[in-house]
């Protein structure tokens, strides 16, 4: 898969947090931001369908996460 560059503009402060983390972990500022978008992207698309399925879930009387491990068990 061919990479590409985005560019992104971060607060001061950020970016010192961005720094300190990369020479903590040994990683670049690249890898951490890469993790975080491929992490931010899965949480919106949970969000989404989320949203999507607690309508017939609860038409179906799943309201809690107890609910949801009684019948996946």
């Amino acid at each position: 898969m061919k990479a590409s560059t985005v560019t992104i503009r971060l607060d001061a402060k950020i970016q010192r947090e961005l720094d300190r983390l990369s020479r903590q972990l040994g990683r670049s500022r690249s890898d951490i931001v890469r993790d975080a978008v491929r992490r931010q992207i899965a949480l919106l698309r949970f969000e989404r369908s989320r949203r999507k399925l607690l309508p017939l879930a609860e038409a179906q009387g799943i309201l809690t996460d107890e609910d949801v491990f009684r019948i996946v068990s």
